[in-house]
């Protein structure tokens, strides 16, 4: 009897319209009865940023040829946290295979203040030089603000720079930051146009929630900026076509709080253990209850991470033709 009027339940309903939550609840019952779980299309990240980082390699290679340019990145890393270390290793490897002059500058965890700027100073002043990257976290004693707006807005391609902010907000051209920026791509591709949507973006760090919020309304989507305190959290997200997940809790979106034939974009990347022991990534969604009602879907692993390096490169493409003077790369910008 469940499963019959379960199966009702939710097949009473279109891809665009939202049944109450009781109803959202006999449907999640008949998917975990009929162990129905990951019927959403899987976004996958690994995939669409190689093509990403094959579009940036045809175009450095159009721009040696043609005007003897090579786009430079360059990467300041202060200290030895081994994340960040591996993090800037995968960003050079990936920075030289496409084609650009990859420039590392790894400083002493103690480096001065004033030293750290004199460097962003010449890297500033340097025409080889396209993009500039300061790994993040910085230690304690160097005030990451302070650094990062004395990177030149131009050649800021984590699009952190207050002036990249502010020209974001008011829908001018900036450089964007990479994981949303990366996330819009993949709606782009899978949707085709975003006009009229629907979106709820679940967070509102400067990182990642308010630049995707601001990036979704430049394609004339409709969007909620939501949060962990934001009342009724679950029937807010309930309303909407893209649901963004960007609140850094592990497997908190649930997939009865999921309008069916939704698109999840999950940027969280959680590390929890696992009950037989060791640990597993997880995004901020819970994958198989939201995958079982979705329409599309991003992994976690390999699903936004990926896109975050290949839209570094895009940027630093991106700054490299704007610096010359020469027509930004379709496709690889917002």
């Amino acid at each position: 009897m469940m499963q019959a009027r379960s199966k009702a339940c939710f097949k009473r309903y279109g891809r665009d319209d939202v049944p109450p939550p009781s109803h959202l609840r006999s449907a999640r019952m008949y998917f975990e009865h009929e162990k129905m779980t990951m019927t959403a299309t899987v976004i996958d990240g690994k995939a669409f940023a190689a093509k990403v980082r094959a579009e940036v390699a045809k175009g450095v290679a159009k721009l040696k040829e043609e005007q003897g340019i090579t786009p430079g990145l360059a990467v300041v890393l202060v200290g030895e946290d081994p994340a960040s270390q591996v993090y800037v290793r995968s960003k050079g490897k990936m920075t030289v295979e496409v084609g650009m002059n990859s420039i590392e500058h790894k400083l002493d965890v103690d480096t001065s203040e004033a030293d750290l700027l004199a460097l962003i100073a010449q890297l500033n002043s340097d025409p080889e030089i396209h993009g500039i990257l300061v790994q993040l976290p910085l230690p304690d004693h160097l005030d990451s603000d302070l650094v990062i707006n004395s990177i030149d807005p131009a050649k800021d391609v984590d699009g952190f720079h207050i002036s990249n902010v502010g020209l974001l907000g008011t829908g001018q051209k900036s450089m964007v930051p990479c994981t949303p920026l990366g996330s819009l791509m993949m709606l782009r591709d899978h949707h085709g146009s975003l006009s009229g949507m629907n979106a709820v973006v679940i967070g509102r760090s400067n990182i990642v929630g308010k630049p995707m919020a601001q990036l979704l309304l430049g394609d004339s989507c409709t969007v909620t900026i939501a949060h962990s305190r934001t009342k009724d959290l679950p029937d807010v997200v309930r309303q909407a076509d893209i649901v963004v997940a960007a609140v850094g809790r592990p497997q908190m979106v649930q997939g009865d709080w999921i309008k069916p034939g939704a698109t999840v974009i999950d940027v969280g990347i959680n590390r929890i253990e696992k009950p037989e022991g060791g640990t597993r990534l997880v995004g901020d969604a819970d994958y198989d209850s939201c995958a079982a009602v979705a329409g599309a879907i991003t992994p976690v692993p390999g699903g936004v991470g990926p896109m975050t390096i290949a839209c570094l490169l895009a940027n630093t493409l991106t700054a490299c033709c704007r610096a010359n003077g020469l027509s930004e790369p379709e496709g690889l910008t917002a």
